[in-house]
């Protein structure tokens, strides 16, 4: 070809590694295996430029470890349970599982065009049968170990999804799905004891050395160990069998300064009390329908109801504190029930001066705030100093003493326990993991409800439960708010696995959570009619590099890495797979920027970027109306500034967008799309096609300048390698643009021009990969760039024999001359003395001084 044509090399390439079979993982025992990973997409029906970034990143790693002699696996899969499924059934009359599946196809079709090396074969969706099937053998399997319960709890209800969401999906107390406000209720449901593991995976995040210190923050920060003291408060008058309030505090310390006791609407005392009592019944209705998550209640009002209970003070009896029913107490934290110390702790003063409650310091500034410093009992704001603060005890409990807050935390304690008031406790933030969901379109809980056995298991034999479809000629409404699966007798109803009598199938599904908690171990043996293949796990697992969003620093990847230790539990994974992924890294997003009109009642109008032309400084549309551009933002389909990949790879070629993607900023941070870098990246590879075109028919003999050309290539071998070893890619692609540029211009001999234009196309393989097999075949390169092996740097070809060194005069530089890096000084102020610049100045005088750092610079003072 004359002009470079991506449409017609990419896909001539794609065949030829589909007929090679290029990237079809076997387990080869003689080979290191190498496992990349991205965080499979959910099926919307349209992939962006964020998935294009996403993919080639390990699309990149997983080529060069193909080349570097690794046995590589990198599948892909998709994410397909979930309510967006569900929903768009009810808005067009559809099924979800139609929905889903078209979806797939739709976006399979847009991937393979942008020559992801993946193993095709061993893809997957989690709403396919078999892998929720051999899910629900991992639930089963778990059930019988004990990691799984059943049991009556306060969860988050979503009023507009109709389910079930656990506090991780609770985002500013609304769902993370539907927005809507999230209320309380208490339902029983399903948990996994993920919090039986709290210290394992807190302990954990010290061992991964190559996870992102953010994350692992994030998730330490989560799952929240404290120290602290379990005590209880004796009541006075209380009805029969509440004679104690059990409380946890992290400070104890702060005990004398009580002034009041909290507890949850859920505590039991106040559903006892709301039955008993209409007011109570309306407060706790009140709360209920609350937010849920911790930042919700601590933005919301402080509201509190009395109840005329009061109870004594462990170290006063003749001390009583009154109860309250409080809005901001959560009953899955400690123990539901809190004493409030209003002078230390900003939300409880809050409540207390609402309730005019009394306010009693505990401590003071050690030192340096006299005569500024007003304490909380005297009218200023609650005092809350770092616990590593030291600060002055007025009321503690080694009388008036300067200590830190840890200090008098561990003093305070010691000294409970030995007055037999409570005991030193280690708590964790981290809950049970509810997996209970009240929808269709989600893997069915595999157990049975039977009047006679109660809660019976489904035999394994029986699995997979599968979700009704039509089958029975009655096409499920996913109109009707609620859970179809409750409305659909034929499969609801069935023989009870143990006793044969009528029973009840469980109509809820498992959180869809569950199903990306463990596909990266299903990926090692996709069809195992056993959750994992153990011979391929132990050979595949761990995977070496996860490349995801760090949108998913806590929910997916702590439920992952619980999800492994519960399969190494139950069989499923070897011991050294407890932590699953050994690298991770979290990629930036891809931001573009929004055109808006305005539209009726000044409503913005937004429109796509094709929509739109950049000239004369401005955007307008087709019509001529000019467009408001604001600053680049994350791409949202809201908002229209998405860019359709399917149309840049028919624009531009799939290459051009793998390339831009990489080259504009380090892969951590976020990269802003632009028509001109898309452009100038197109340019670029047109012009590497047309140089490396012209090296291949070249038949220049053998030149003195060959050596130079080599050296460039060696330094491109080594910086490139670093590079992609390192997610530095954008470095690496600005050495290949250096490495470009010293091809084109070298008059080196044409035998070494081709071998180092064959090197370039070996190291832009991992970006370029259909544009790098037509440069290799153009230059009579053996088999498939893809399979060849990656080039090394000969280290001597590295070693710098010349040195360039600046030239100032009088303080300003003028000019450089290179020089063997070993000449003689007197030869460097000779040759320095006769550079153009330093001539002209001097103009015929010597010089008044004239200074040589060897290496580094000439100095030459007129």
């Amino acid at each position: 070809m004359s002009r470079y044509d991506p449409a017609t090399i990419e896909k001539k390439w794609q065949d030829a590694w589909d007929e090679a079979q290029t990237f079809r993982a076997t387990r080869t025992e003689d080979r290191p295996k190498y496992y990349v990973l991205e965080m499979f997409p959910y099926p919307s029906g349209r992939i962006h430029i964020g998935h294009v970034r996403n993919y080639t990143m390990g699309d990149v790693i997983a080529r060069h470890k193909l080349a570097t002699g690794h046995n590589v696996l990198h599948p892909m899969g998709f994410d397909a349970f979930g309510m967006p499924a569900e929903n768009a059934a009810m808005a067009s009359g559809g099924h979800p599982k139609d929905w889903t599946y078209g979806n797939i196809d739709t976006m399979v079709d847009q991937m393979k065009p942008l020559g992801f090396g993946l193993d095709w074969s061993r893809m997957f969706a989690t709403c396919d049968a078999e892998y929720y099937g051999q899910q629900q053998a991992l639930f089963l399997d778990f059930l019988e170990k004990g990691l799984v319960y059943r049991k009556n709890a306060v969860v988050n209800w979503d009023p507009v999804d109709m389910t079930v969401l656990a506090n991780e999906q609770v985002e500013n107390g609304r769902g993370w799905r539907s927005g809507a406000l999230v209320e309380r209720r208490e339902l029983t449901q399903w948990f996994f004891r993920i919090s039986d593991f709290s210290g394992e995976l807190l302990d954990a995040l010290d061992g991964l050395d190559d996870w992102p210190a953010k994350v692992k923050l994030m998730q330490a920060n989560w799952i929240g160990r404290s120290r602290g003291l379990q005590f209880a408060f004796s009541t006075v008058e209380a009805p029969e069998g509440f004679d104690r309030i059990e409380v946890y505090t992290t400070r104890p310390d702060t005990l004398m300064g009580a002034s009041f006791v909290g507890i949850s609407p859920d505590h039991p005392l106040a559903k006892h009390l709301e039955r008993e009592n209409s007011e109570v019944a309306d407060f706790v209705a009140e709360c209920r329908r609350m937010g849920t998550s911790e930042e919700e209640l601590e933005k919301a009002e402080k509201r509190g109801f009395d109840t005329g209970l009061t109870v004594r003070h462990p170290f006063d009896t003749s001390w009583e504190l009154p109860v309250y029913i409080a809005n901001f107490i959560l009953m899955d934290y400690g123990t539901g029930a809190i004493f409030g110390c209003p002078a230390h702790d900003e939300r409880d003063i809050e409540f207390a001066r609402k309730y005019d409650l009394p306010v009693r310091s505990v401590f003071g500034p050690a030192t340096g705030e006299e005569g500024t410093f007003i304490a909380p009992d005297e009218g200023g704001p609650a005092y809350v100093p770092p616990k590593a603060e030291t600060v002055r005890y007025v009321r503690g409990f080694a009388g008036e003493e300067a200590q830190t807050g840890d200090e008098a935390v561990d003093a305070a304690i010691a000294f409970c326990e030995e007055q037999g008031v409570g005991q030193g406790v280690t708590k964790y933030r981290l809950r049970d993991w509810g997996l209970s969901r009240q929808r269709y379109w989600g893997c069915p809980i595999p157990v049975v409800h039977c009047e006679t056995c109660g809660v019976v298991p489904e035999k394994k034999e029986n699995l997979p439960i599968e979700l009704p479809y039509d089958e029975d000629g009655t096409p499920i409404d996913f109109s009707v708010p609620g859970n179809p699966l409750d409305r659909h007798p034929s499969w609801r109803d069935c023989a009870c696995p143990k006793c044969g009598a009528p029973a009840r199938r469980e109509t809820d599904t498992m959180d869809t959570f569950v199903d990306s908690s463990w596909y990266f171990a299903r990926f090692t043996a996709p069809r195992a009619t056993t959750p994992t293949d153990m011979a391929e796990a132990d050979y595949w697992m761990n995977v070496d590099q996860y490349i995801g969003g760090i949108e998913h620093a806590i929910l997916h990847l702590l439920y992952a890495r619980f999800f492994a230790r519960a399969m190494h539990l139950t069989g499923h994974l070897p011991e050294k797979s407890k932590e699953p992924f050994n690298a991770l890294f979290t990629q930036g997003m891809v931001t573009h920027a929004i055109f808006q009109t305005k539209g009726a009642n000044d409503r913005p109008v937004y429109h796509y970027p094709e929509d739109v032309e950049l000239r004369d400084g401005g955007a307008f549309l087709e019509d001529g109306t000019e467009v408001e551009v604001i600053p680049s933002a994350k791409m949202s389909k809201s908002k229209n500034n998405v860019v359709d990949p399917v149309r840049i790879i028919s624009e531009y070629g799939a290459d051009t967008a793998r390339w831009f993607v990489l080259s504009d900023s380090p892969p951590e941070r976020d990269v802003e799309w632009t028509a001109a870098g898309a452009e100038a990246a197109h340019k670029h590879l047109a012009r590497v096609y047309r140089l490396v075109s012209e090296i291949a028919e070249s038949d220049a003999p053998a030149t003195q300048e060959d050596e130079p050309l080599k050296r460039e290539m060696h330094k491109a071998i080594r910086d490139v390698s670093l590079g992609v070893e390192s997610f530095g890619f954008n470095a690496a692609i600005a050495r290949l643009y250096a490495f470009t540029n010293a091809l084109g211009k070298s008059r080196a001999g044409a035998e070494v021009r081709r071998e180092a234009a064959r090197v370039l196309a070996q190291l832009m393989a991992p970006m370029t990969p259909h544009l790098s097999e037509e440069l290799w075949q153009m230059l009579g390169g053996a088999g498939l760039v893809a399979e060849a092996a990656w080039p090394v740097a000969d280290e001597s070809m590295l070693v710098e024999d010349t040195v360039t060194l600046p030239i100032q005069v009088n303080g300003k530089r003028r000019g450089e001359i290179t020089v063997a890096k070993d000449m003689p000084k007197e030869e460097v102020e000779k040759l320095a003395l006769e550079h153009e610049a330093v001539v002209r100045t001097l103009d015929g005088a010597a010089p008044k001084k004239l200074i040589v750092v060897p290496g580094r610079i000439v100095n030459v003072v007129a």
